[in-house]
């Protein structure tokens, strides 16, 4: 062991006896709380979503042999084609994962940016390669002063690509897991306009940031804005999907 990681160790045993800090996920005593507020136990159960998949919104198709005479994309995106072109989060919306995105969503918990978008980066590597740059979907101003920063912007910025600010929120929108499905899309419309920095996005492809894909209409809402500008290609990268299950 060297003599830093003995520092980082002695720390974590006084940090642990003095401040007995649970994991932000799970509630277990943390063993090494200069690694943060999620303990290694809960990062290792975040699963990716697991092929098969639609190959446009990234959610779980019911049997491989789907894709073998050629249905690659699951029944929604086939009645009714996406905005955005290609989709894909980290995993489920649920379990640990659902618990750190709350965490870093509604106490603030920042420091969890920089884990959850190297998983990103890992687990969505398709959806950023050959993209130009990054555009993180914007909180209204309203919402943005009341929580003191945009979780979409803090994940964009750490993954390793451009961000460019391309959109704003035109009117505060009432949270779409708190609406039905059908009314979702009704919720976000016209609700995102072009900033004056969206004339750099043209002819290029563009990757679409948030923390959570629940129907997919607000990342198609700002995926139609993003397209009206010039954007070449719209894809979108989420830490994580609600899944409803295999179709």
């Amino acid at each position: 062991m060297g003599k830093a990681e003995a520092i980082r160790a002695g720390l974590d045993a006084v940090l642990s006896v003095v401040l007995a800090s649970s994991c932000t996920a799970c509630g277990e005593l943390l063993e090494h709380p200069t690694r943060g507020p999620v303990c290694e136990v809960c990062w290792r159960s975040i699963r990716p979503i697991t092929p098969p998949v639609c190959d446009r919104c990234g959610d779980p198709l019911p049997a491989w042999r789907l894709i073998s005479v050629g249905l690659a994309q699951c029944p929604r995106c086939r009645r009714a084609r996406p905005i955005v072109d290609r989709a894909r989060a980290i995993g489920e919306y649920d379990g640990a994962l659902r618990a750190v995105i709350h965490a870093l969503k509604y106490e603030g918990r920042r420091s969890l940016a920089r884990p959850l978008a190297a998983l990103m980066r890992e687990r969505g590597a398709a959806m950023l390669d050959g993209a130009a740059c990054a555009v993180p979907v914007p909180l209204h101003r309203s919402r943005r002063r009341a929580r003191g920063f945009n979780q979409a912007a803090d994940l964009a910025r750490r993954l390793g690509v451009p961000v460019v600010h391309a959109l704003r929120r035109l009117r505060p929108t009432t949270t779409q897991t708190d609406l039905p499905a059908a009314r979702r899309h009704r919720n976000v419309r016209g609700a995102f306009g072009a900033t004056r920095h969206a004339r750099a996005i043209a002819g290029s492809v563009i990757v679409l940031v948030d923390d959570v894909s629940t129907t997919g209409a607000t990342l198609d809402a700002c995926a139609r804005v993003l397209k009206d500008a010039g954007a070449l290609e719209v894809r979108a990268l989420t830490a994580a999907r609600v899944v409803t299950g295999r179709r």
